[in-house]
């Protein structure tokens, strides 16, 4: 199965869902109408879309709720202009759904976290329209790159908040 998550910079959120049994993490743009958007485009926000991951996962391995959850747990829900150092609606908060099932699920999961927090929650749920692979030099970037990616979890905040 597959799962779509915005939830900020994908390079950052990409090493803490294959921890937890996803199978592949793929790092793309989803949620804009641009046909095979450049990263430079989507960063300076001229695209309409969001740095997404695409999860492909075994749901006897784990679940979409868990996933929802690894997802919360990673971001900054309350934040409205994007994550820690990254701002603008490129690296702001969605789930993308394919389902009404995964619509449902995630609207629960959302008006929970709200109600406990007591905080305005800021996570579009929104139905999936496509996606589209980021260059390769993005994808699995923490391997590739691990100083430049701890110096970049450092920089951004997101070290301190998870």
């Amino acid at each position: 199965m597959k799962a779509y998550f915005a939830g900020g910079c994908f390079w950052c959120i990409t090493p803490i869902f294959k921890i937890y049994g996803v199978d592949n993490v793929v790092s793309g743009y989803s949620g804009g109408t641009e046909k095979n958007p450049s990263y430079e485009d989507v960063k300076k926000q001229k695209t309409g879309h969001r740095e997404t991951v695409m999860l492909e996962y075994d749901p006897a391995v784990v679940s979409y709720n868990k996933l929802l959850d690894i997802f919360l747990a990673n971001v900054d829900p309350f934040d409205s202009e994007g994550q820690f150092i990254d701002r603008g609606h490129s690296y702001t908060l969605a789930i993308y759904y394919t389902t009404d099932e995964e619509k449902k699920v995630s609207e629960v999961q959302i008006k929970k976290l709200q109600s406990e927090s007591g905080k305005e929650v800021f996570i579009a749920v929104e139905p999936f329209t496509g996606f589209y692979e980021a260059e390769d030099y993005h994808q699995d970037y923490y391997l590739k790159n691990p100083e430049a990616f701890e110096k970049e979890m450092e920089e951004s905040g997101r070290k301190k908040h998870s």
